[in-house]
């Protein structure tokens, strides 16, 4: 039934061998690749993948530097870091980061503030670096998160040191603050010295000495896990702490000047002349520099800027003010030393001043006048029409020659940031600057400290404290001494004289000082009302007119508002035999030199004068 079929085992045994033989050698084949993949993984590029397997699990972090202390003369610390704790966010880690911050709102308080903080830093830092969303956490929320930790991979705690300004307003135009590293600053620093850093100085001591105060990063070598947590440390090179400052600042006397501004507003400036020490650097109403350390909120900053009393301003070293009388000794000294005048040459003051040929009245601030003056009483009693003749004598041009060295119109080069130059006018000055010529009547102003004359009260301060050091001017400092990594004791800082003025005669020199004490001393003196007992103060008032009253008005000033009145100054050394501070004061707007800033000057030097009798 079935048909008769033979099979041909031969072929079929050929066919099977064929096959066996091809898949052997593909197979022999395929593992002779595997062999040689294996011999490149292992032996060539071993090393390669060891790299990578160890970096998988081993990461290299920064560890940055602790900042450098400031302390004030007698060792009162006024820059500190203090210990705190921050929760952050590193946005690589994050799947759903909108998701994770509501959930975290939900155990920890996160105002809209940090929310708006953390979007700004986010924008300019990489996905890789922590961001703090929250910061100066207190110890519940530290637990509160604790327990929570699980739920929030990309998210911990991180404990860290906190800029802190313990006095607050009283220092902060000195001090400066640090900030949070910003967009624009990462193109200028050293990336790899600040790698780890976060914030950096931006203005004052903090910005000037940020390369002593910064220090040095260290690295460490860690092994993570998988969500990235540090396992142990493997390696470490620890960082160096960055210096501490000293200042030639006296905290005490800091303050002291502070609170003698009460309500006025305005700056004060005190210097030891023989070292150039500033010992007090006032700037009336001051701000909490503690607020811009994390990152100040809109309400708090726009509050700063928009205040009318500009808090934010450093009048100390950039309000320029006209100097007005208190600029009458250093012209007095000009015109004995140049020969213009002697002490005895009198001139008669009926309350105004007449060029040649001109119907224009310079007018003195008393309206009938001073009768016959000599400089003493000039000086005594702040004669205008005096100093108009003896500008009009001189002439401009040996005015700004003899007022130069004092370093009026030009910067004092103190160790601080954001200083102003003031302005002292001159020939050369306004063709260059205005393309106009001068002109008799501005000599006149000039020589009573108005017109285009500007000063800084710090710059004043300076040239208070070369006249009291009878011409050798020193560069006001306000860092003393620095320590050094690995040093016990603090370094001196040199103390550096820029110049010593000529002195023709020494009885010209004796003599301003006389006037000036007869200021404070003489029965009508300007400002007899801050006379001591205990030491002598030689001084001398003044005020600088905000606005220019016209020939035929009046200057009425309990008609005026508060911000219309003329700025209050006062300038003094002492004691006056032996001066071992200079000060200077403006109250803006204050109205009289002796009667609002004398008192400020008499306050700061009681301090620092009297400390035996305390």
């Amino acid at each position: 039934m079935y048909p008769n079929t033979l099979k041909d085992y031969l072929r079929e045994s050929r066919l099977f061998r064929a096959r066996a033989g091809t898949a052997a050698l593909i197979i022999l084949l395929l593992l002779l690749l595997l062999i040689l993949h294996l011999a490149k993984l292992q032996i060539t590029d071993h090393a390669h993948f060891t790299t990578l397997s160890r970096d998988n699990r081993v990461k290299v972090e920064p560890l940055p530097p602790t900042r450098g202390l400031i302390y004030d003369r007698n060792g009162v610390i006024l820059a500190q870091n203090l210990p705190t704790h921050s929760l952050e966010i590193t946005p690589e880690r994050v799947k759903d980061l909108d998701r994770t911050l509501q959930e975290l709102g939900q155990i920890i308080d996160i105002s809209d503030n940090d929310r708006k903080r953390f979007a700004r830093l986010k924008s300019h830092q990489r996905r890789f670096e922590s961001i703090p969303i929250r910061v100066q956490l207190s110890d519940a929320e530290v637990a509160r998160f604790a327990v929570n930790r699980h739920r929030f991979p990309g998210v911990d705690i991180q404990a860290k040191l906190l800029r802190d300004y313990p006095l607050k307003d009283v220092t902060a135009h000195i001090l400066g603050y640090v900030g949070r590293i910003n967009k624009r600053e990462l193109q200028s620093i050293d990336t790899s010295s600040y790698s780890g850093t976060t914030h950096i100085g931006k203005n004052g001591i903090e910005k000037y000495y940020e390369a002593e105060l910064h220090g040095k990063v260290g690295l460490q070598q860690v092994e993570i896990n998988a969500l990235g947590r540090v396992i142990r440390i493997l390696e470490s090179e620890p960082p160096a702490p960055g210096m501490d400052l000293h200042l030639t600042l006296d905290a005490s006397l800091q303050r002291v000047a502070m609170e003698a501004f009460a309500a006025e507003n305005g700056a004060a400036v005190a210097i030891d002349p023989r070292t150039g020490d500033i010992l007090a650097m006032v700037s009336k109403p001051g701000f909490d520099p503690n607020l811009f350390v994390e990152g100040i909120s809109s309400a708090d900053y726009d509050a700063l800027q928009n205040s009318d009393d500009m808090p934010l301003f450093n009048r100390a070293i950039r309000g320029q003010y006209p100097p007005g009388s208190t600029i009458k000794p250093f012209i007095g000294l000009g015109g004995l030393e140049m020969g213009v005048i002697t002490t005895n040459q009198k001139k008669y003051c009926p309350g105004y001043f007449q060029l040649p040929n001109l119907s224009h009245k310079y007018r003195d601030w008393k309206k009938a006048g001073h009768g016959s003056v000599d400089l003493d009483k000039a000086i005594t009693q702040s004669c205008d029409v005096y100093f108009y003749d003896l500008a009009q004598q001189m002439g401009i041009d040996q005015l700004s020659e003899y007022l130069a060295p004092f370093g009026f119109g030009k910067k004092t080069g103190v160790d601080i940031t954001g200083e102003l130059g003031g302005l002292l006018p001159s020939r050369e000055w306004k063709r260059a600057t205005r393309n106009q010529s001068w002109y008799p009547g501005e000599t006149l102003i000039t020589g009573i400290g108005q017109g285009y004359f500007l000063t800084t009260p710090l710059q004043l301060a300076s040239a208070t404290a070369t006249l009291a050091s009878r011409g050798a001017r020193v560069r006001p400092r306000i860092v003393r001494s620095i320590r050094r990594n690995g040093e016990p004791d603090p370094q001196e800082q040199p103390v550096s004289q820029q110049l010593q003025i000529a002195r023709h005669s020494d009885a010209n020199w004796d003599s301003i000082v006389e006037a000036m004490l007869q200021v404070t001393e003489g029965a009508r003196g300007t400002a007899r009302l801050v006379r001591n007992e205990h030491y002598r103060i030689a001084g001398k008032t003044g005020t600088a007119q905000v606005f220019t009253v016209k020939q035929e008005e009046k200057y009425e000033e309990e008609k005026l508002e508060k911000k219309m009145l003329d700025h209050a100054l006062f300038i003094a050394f002492a004691p006056a035999e032996a001066p071992s501070i200079a000060v200077a004061v403006i109250v803006e707007n204050g109205g009289h030199g002796g009667s609002v800033a004398a008192p400020i000057a008499k306050a700061i030097m009681d301090h620092q004068l009297l400390k035996e009798s305390r």
